[in-house]
């Protein structure tokens, strides 16, 4: 048997096997204090960024408005603005950060859309890369994340920092 080892994915590991905290995972990232530790990149008085804790790909950011809100119609002008301008500005941060080749951007609507959470819409941007696609999810079902998260969050935020001066 072959073995594939990735020792850096144990904070990773550890982090996500404790207990899974109760309500929406957006609205607590959204009132936490420790950024980092929820993985939030960005907050302000309507919508927040936060980094994947599932990611796709590394750097794969959700989206949000902080209400919490299901519906995209019934999001306010003002919400789907802010929305649009994060969106914008997390593209600009992840193009310098992570010099990816390209991006899929998304909202899922609905469980059979692929909505995991379907009552906190969200924005996913996922980075991707030419050749990002390999064996792993065909054969193992699984996606190899070439990063630890808490380094891309770093990467990301010194960038995200370098634009806010």
């Amino acid at each position: 048997m072959d073995r594939l080892w990735a020792p850096w994915r144990m904070k990773y590991v550890e982090y996500v096997s404790i207990e899974k905290p109760k309500g929406c995972f957006l609205c607590n990232a959204a009132k936490t204090s420790n950024l980092r530790e929820k993985l939030v990149l960005y907050r302000n008085e309507l919508v927040l960024a936060m980094m994947n804790l599932y990611p796709y790909n590394t750097g794969h950011l959700l989206l949000a408005p902080l209400r919490h809100i299901g519906d995209f119609e019934e999001l306010s002008d003002e919400e789907v603005l802010a929305l649009g301008r994060l969106t914008k500005k997390c593209i600009k941060v992840i193009k310098e950060a992570l010099k990816p080749d390209g991006f899929n951007i998304g909202i899922n609507i609905g469980r059979v859309a692929g909505a995991g959470l379907e009552d906190h819409i969200h924005i996913h941007i996922i980075p991707r890369w030419n050749g990002d696609t390999n064996f792993m999810p065909l054969i193992a079902s699984t996606k190899v994340i070439p990063e630890a998260i808490y380094d891309t969050y770093d990467k990301l935020m010194r960038v995200l920092e370098k634009l806010q001066e």
